[in-house]
């Protein structure tokens, strides 16, 4: 039995205590600065107002835009986890409303050479996640890197975050092409369903995802579904410069309302034929394809 295999039944045996799954959603954009994290943190705000235990997973340890949102300097991170005798739990930064918010460190870039015991701690405590929420979204690094493609390929829903200019088109398309490129890649089990951002009407919305998923049709043969719009606002805008949360600030703002019927859309779906759904299941498959 090689290592990878032997590492597969350790997952395997972990998930076997644990029933009920957190739902896992990832948020990622082929450049930076298009309103990744914002998308993050707001919908976590209203999935708790819709009624669900939220944890907002903080992957892209560069920049920690979620902490800046928040307003929060966590104390440990990821890597307590792994190569401390941490659990999940205690590295659980409280936020506003109770939402939770785990910041993944250095700790992310090494989840690729982690032994038999820290893959075994690692689950253990990762799947006791479970118990803690009901929504866990993953913030992603931005752009075309082996640690974004890692989430997304492993991901059964990624939300591509695009805004109108060019080169976020352009590095939207980069990054699709990247995951439609890697092996690990499953159409089947991985649905890109892309937000844009920054438009000034729906129509504008829908057909700047018409423009991008008629290229990955014909250059990848792959398609993406489109989830909503979130339009130019000048009260986001104000709460970006006053690191507010505009969900929170404003509700009643056009992109909190935006915010709001993303989120009514996600957990108006059924999902309970997709047994890829779980956030067992998707950490299990983080570390098989890693």
């Amino acid at each position: 039995m090689d290592q990878a295999q032997h590492l597969r039944n350790i997952v395997k045996a972990q998930e076997l205590n644990y029933i009920q799954q957190a739902r896992v959603i990832t948020v990622t954009s082929g450049k930076g600065g298009v309103g990744k994290s914002n998308l993050a943190v707001n919908l976590g705000v209203w999935f708790r107002q819709l009624g669900k235990r939220v944890i907002i997973f903080d992957a892209d340890f560069g920049l920690a835009n979620v902490e800046v949102l928040f307003g929060r300097v966590p104390k440990y991170n990821l890597s307590d986890v792994i190569y401390g005798d941490m659990k999940i739990a205690d590295i659980v930064s409280e936020g506003p409303m109770g939402i939770g918010f785990v910041s993944g460190g250095s700790g992310i870039v090494s989840l690729n050479n982690l032994d038999e015991l820290q893959v075994r701690h690692l689950i253990r405590s990762l799947s006791e996640l479970n118990a803690l929420c009901d929504v866990l979204i993953i913030d992603t690094g931005a752009g075309v890197s082996d640690t974004v493609l890692e989430f997304a390929v492993a991901s059964p829903e990624v939300l591509l975050v695009t805004t109108p200019e060019p080169t976020s088109i352009t590095d939207s398309y980069s990054l699709v092409k990247a995951m439609h490129k890697s092996p690990k890649y499953d159409p089947k089990m991985t649905k890109i369903r892309m937000v844009a951002n920054k438009v000034n009407s729906l129509e504008e919305g829908k057909n700047l995802y018409q423009k991008l998923n008629s290229v990955v049709g014909r250059f990848l043969q792959g398609q993406m579904e489109y989830l909503g719009m979130v339009p130019s606002d000048r009260a986001l805008e104000q709460a970006v410069i006053h690191q507010q949360i505009v969900s929170i600030a404003s509700p009643s703002a056009r992109s909190s309302k935006a915010f709001e019927q993303i989120a009514k859309t996600i957990l108006g779906e059924d999902t309970t034929t997709n047994n890829r759904w779980g956030l067992t299941d998707f950490f299990r498959n983080f570390i098989n394809k890693s």
